[in-house]
């Protein structure tokens, strides 16, 4: 039995991945605020990192920037697998209402598997790819890259980041 949360599920182009799920709902609007300091966060959470120097973190979070979970893999979307995992074990998927923060960059895979859980919101703090930033701006995910001290790029879906004056 495959998973639908799984996010690969066997799809390999946006057009697979759209015979599975549809477009995200609107989901939360964050504040800029909120959006920076979630790389520290990852970071200060990261206890395999800080003995190994070699691991990804995948954190989900609240819209207020509060961590829920935290996990650590050598691969980036294995990082992503272990968040969505638990919360699927704990019976709380979709995440409509929550942000999901990537060490790493943003590929189509951690993408497709933001889609599939329902999470309208990724940040990495790396780069997307095209593909990544074609698939999110196609199933109306918030992509957030390139996430350095107070900088951020927003590729897609940028009414869920709310500027602040």
């Amino acid at each position: 039995m495959t998973s639908r949360f799984c996010g690969v599920c066997g799809a390999t182009t946006m057009d697979d991945l759209a015979h599975d799920h549809v477009p995200l709902a609107p989901g939360p609007v964050v504040d800029a605020t909120v959006v920076p300091p979630l790389a520290d966060r990852l970071r200060e959470e990261q206890r395999v990192f800080d003995k190994t120097g070699g691991l990804h973190a995948a954190g989900l979070f609240t819209p207020a920037g509060l961590l829920i979970t935290l996990r650590e893999d050598i691969g980036r979307h294995n990082a992503v697998d272990k968040v969505v995992g638990r919360a699927v074990l704990d019976r709380r998927v979709p995440l409509a209402n929550t942000l999901l923060a990537v060490s790493g960059r943003a590929g189509y895979e951690v993408v497709q598997k933001a889609i599939a859980a329902g999470i309208p919101i990724l940040v990495a703090v790396g780069a997307p790819s095209t593909l990544a930033v074609a698939t999110a701006d196609r199933f109306g995910l918030t992509l957030v890259g390139f996430l350095r001290g107070e900088r951020f790029n927003v590729y897609t879906a940028p009414e869920r980041i709310r500027r602040v004056a």
